[in-house]
């Protein structure tokens, strides 16, 4: 396995992870009884709201790169023997 197979897998998952996080937040949010859209750029959403839910976003979607990111690089060890170039240099 080269750099750009760990590009793909460690960008990739962590992308998606991502994505998926900020879902995850957007259907909590609803379902704990706020505004079904939220957006905290819009002055008229009040600011406890704004800051709640961009702090979560930024908790969630943070938290499930890093998960991401290393289980990927756990994969990529697994299944050529040594981490990635990027991480063995503390580069990640």
């Amino acid at each position: 396995m080269g750099p750009l197979v760990w590009r793909v897998l460690g960008t990739g998952s962590a992308v998606l992870a991502g994505v998926v996080a900020n879902k995850l937040v957007t259907t909590v949010w609803k379902k704990a009884g706020r505004d079904a859209v939220v957006d905290p750029r819009d002055p008229r959403t009040p600011w406890r709201d704004a800051i709640a839910f961009a702090a979560l976003t930024g908790l969630a979607v943070g938290a499930a790169k890093v998960i991401a990111t290393r289980k990927a690089a756990e994969y990529y060890e697994k299944s050529a023997g040594h981490l990635p170039k990027a991480m063995q240099e503390g580069d990640a």
